[in-house]
């Protein structure tokens, strides 16, 4: 799905999807340069797991306007005099310089995303203002007949687009007029709170129909909430891997991505549209630019998906320690994912480990979303026949649409954990629709779980 969370179609439960790009912040990395810094400071892990800031469409959308959402610990010497003396949890706004702009403090030992929220939108606030009289002084000097004052004001709103798009477009009219030309300006996303919540609505309407299986509904939906807010990227990264996972309309979902690029996003969404295209350029045959687009994908947002592909990229190419490192990220960022353990398991028993790769196998076959690497993990302990139906449950069962099912077939026969069935004639006669797009006999990508594609 296009939050990419664990759990698949009918996974059910989990409908939100707005999801905050929180990141980890490396004690050996800077912060981030430029635009403001959103600091959370967890009590526990336990809180950063269940905290209502883990989803927020205002958080998300601030991200997206240089905002940047970090996770950090009290150890490193930049952020300690942030919250010196303060009780964890707590969130802290900072500039680009470092300084703290404001606190959202915890009541009672519970920091609530409506506190956090008010906290970024009471800065940009009362900066909007300041960008406010810079648009006003251009005019007056516009009208006044001083150009180049008026385009010196005009420009300095333009220098704070990724902060206030809307602002920014109006300035970028006015330069036009005064034969100053822009470039593209992007429009401010919808942040009025009551129509917020009715896009958020649908769009949760739309995951419900996804995780039901009912793909037309989601398309619809999700369609839907992007004309109510086109600046928001979350609909285009839905509908993005609508296209490319359960329809298999690649040319809408290759679009779609590309929109999502094209436009200022979130590192969420950005991840995941990079992620797609690698998927599927690599399918296509140009295995070094979808690597570079899958490596892009986890540089610029962590996703669980992404490493386990880049960990099969590698085993395809034998590079065992590369695919461990990456099996191994994956599995860092939830260690409980099901899915996680699942694709694990597949390196298990190709690995010498099959007892435990057995266990975990038999303990969630029944994962329909999880069949095809189920079917990997019997495929390489040389039981053919449960590796061969559980293959048919993942193709007749879990794939319904014939445009993924062929592409699914393809992958199959060129995965390396399908090598013992390659020559088999009830494995190449369940495989028989394979679109012929990977080389044969080697590929250089194995095929994931496809509730992980």
């Amino acid at each position: 799905m296009g939050g990419m969370r664990a759990g698949g179609s009918g996974g059910g439960g989990d409908t939100q999807v707005y999801q905050v790009p929180w990141k980890v912040l490396d004690p050996k990395t800077p912060p981030p340069a430029g635009g403001l810094r959103l600091y959370w400071f967890p009590s526990s892990v336990d809180e950063f797991k269940n905290s209502s800031l883990r989803s927020s469409r205002s958080l998300s959308l601030y991200s997206a306007q240089c905002v940047s959402m970090i996770v950090s610990d009290t150890q490193s010497p930049e952020v300690q005099q942030l919250v010196a003396g303060e009780k964890l949890p707590v969130a802290v706004l900072a500039s680009s310089e470092g300084a703290a702009l404001g606190k959202a403090e915890n009541v009672k030992g519970f920091l609530k995303v409506d506190q956090v929220e008010k906290l970024v939108e009471s800065e940009l606030k009362q900066r909007e203002e300041a960008v406010k009289q810079q648009m006003k002084d251009g005019k007056d000097k516009e009208k006044s007949g001083d150009k180049e004052g008026a385009i010196t004001a005009f420009k300095t709103v333009m220098e704070q687009k990724c902060l206030f798009p809307g602002k920014a477009k109006d300035a970028s009219k006015e330069l036009k007029k005064l034969g100053v030309e822009t470039g593209k300006v992007f429009d401010a996303p919808v942040m009025d709170r009551v129509q917020s919540a009715k896009i958020e609505a649908v769009m949760k309407h739309g995951l419900q129909a996804e995780m039901d299986e009912k793909y037309e509904a989601a398309e619809k939906l999700y369609s839907q909430a992007r004309a109510m807010d086109p600046a928001d990227p979350a609909p285009l990264r839905y509908l993005g891997e609508l296209y490319r996972h359960h329809l298999g309309d690649w040319d809408k979902a290759r679009t779609t991505f590309d929109a999502i690029l094209a436009m200022p996003a979130d590192p969420l969404s950005r991840a995941v549209a990079m992620h797609g295209l690698g998927k599927m350029t690599i399918h296509e045959g140009d295995f070094q630019k979808g690597l570079h687009l899958m490596e892009a994908s986890a540089k610029e947002y962590p996703l669980a998906l992404a490493y386990r592909n880049l960990a099969v990229y590698w085993n395809s190419e034998g590079d065992r320690a590369k695919a461990d490192e990456y099996t191994r990220q994956a599995t860092k960022l939830d260690p409980d994912d099901p899915y996680n353990l699942i694709f694990a398991a597949a390196f298990l028993a190709g690995n010498g480990h099959g007892e435990e790769a057995l266990k975990i196998a038999k303990d969630n076959e029944a994962m329909l979303p999880a069949s095809y690497n189920l079917a990997a993990i019997y495929a390489q302990l040389g039981q053919k026949q449960k590796a061969l139906d559980l293959l048919k449950r993942h193709f007749f069962q879990y794939e319904r649409y014939e445009a993924v099912r062929t592409k699914e077939m393809m992958e199959a026969r060129v995965d390396e954990v399908f090598v013992s069935l390659r020559e088999d004639p009830q494995f190449l006669a369940l495989t028989n629709g394979a679109d012929g797009r990977l080389p044969m006999p080697k590929a250089k990508m194995n095929s994931s779980a496809p509730a992980m594609n």
